[in-house]
């Protein structure tokens, strides 16, 4: 099951032989109006993708930035309902961005797998990353989202094997999301040239747009991974921008999004060598 906005970015891109560029933003990341407007603002810096990040008091693949990030966005009080309310505002003035929604099991398990399903659908989501659910324990997830016409998107790593390989892309939709580096997000940087015959093999695998993240941070980076990927997603830099205008009292929005521009036009001129 795969939404129709993720279907049409991709198949739009590929006929423009170029990568998509997605920008991940923690919700309610440091206030919820500042968040909001960074989110509503991404698509006019040249965002394709949004990736919205749910809080969560232990995202263990988090390195520090977004660790802090969630801890900001949790003592403003944010929560799955309140996430959901973010997609649903943007909504109202956006019908053809995509957003994934990108967090841990505990709390769509706490809210209960129907109700998430139905409430993201509703509320205009395209997909969910649900970073600690082992793919033998998602069927009842995925059941339920297949159903609200969410697409599960999982994690393929640089220690996913052959042979576990195809039980990782098992009912996996939208695209599969290749963590290009071993460790959590924003520490190392990731080796364009490494992860180019992995990206590879999983796209001939799946039959899926590949998008790689966790190790791009800059516009150069950015560039040399969108020749061979179908999406560039980058996080923490955009994420350490807010951190930086907190400490100097400034607003983050501008820093934010004039980051994210920089990205998406490294992204945009990188035309791809590797077709899907």
């Amino acid at each position: 099951m795969t939404t129709e906005r993720l279907d049409t970015c991709f198949a739009k891109l590929k006929a423009e032989g170029r990568a998509a560029f997605v920008a991940y933003v923690m919700a309610g990341d440091p206030d919820p109006e500042t968040a909001f407007r960074i989110v509503s603002g991404l698509p006019g810096a040249g965002a394709d993708i949004i990736e919205l990040g749910m809080p969560f008091s232990d995202p263990m693949a988090e390195g520090p930035t977004i660790q802090r990030a969630a801890q900001r966005s949790l003592k403003q009080g944010f929560t799955v309902a309140r996430t959901l309310d973010v997609v649903r505002r943007f909504r109202q003035g956006d019908q053809t961005t995509p957003i994934v929604l990108m967090g841990y099991l505990n709390p769509v398990l706490s809210r209960g797998y129907q109700r998430f399903a139905r409430e993201a659908a509703e509320a205009g989501v395209d997909g969910l990353i649900v970073v600690d659910c082992p793919p033998e324990e998602s069927d009842p997830l995925a059941d339920e989202l297949d159903k609200a016409g969410v697409s599960l998107i999982r994690l393929a790593t640089p220690t996913t094997d052959d042979a576990r390989l195809p039980t990782v892309l098992r009912r996996t939709s939208g695209f599969v999301y290749y963590v290009s580096v071993a460790g959590v997000t924003g520490v190392k940087e990731a080796d364009a040239e490494a992860i180019m015959r992995p990206v590879t093999l999983i796209k001939a695998a799946s039959g899926l747009p590949v998008a790689v993240g966790f190790g791009v941070r800059t516009p150069e980076r950015a560039a040399a991974v969108a020749k061979f990927a179908d999406a560039v997603v980058v996080g923490s830099a955009l994420v350490d921008e807010i951190a930086a205008a907190l400490d100097k009292r400034e607003d983050p929005a501008p820093k934010v999004l004039a980051r994210a521009q920089d990205l998406a036009q490294a992204v945009r001129h990188s035309r791809k060598t590797v077709r899907a």
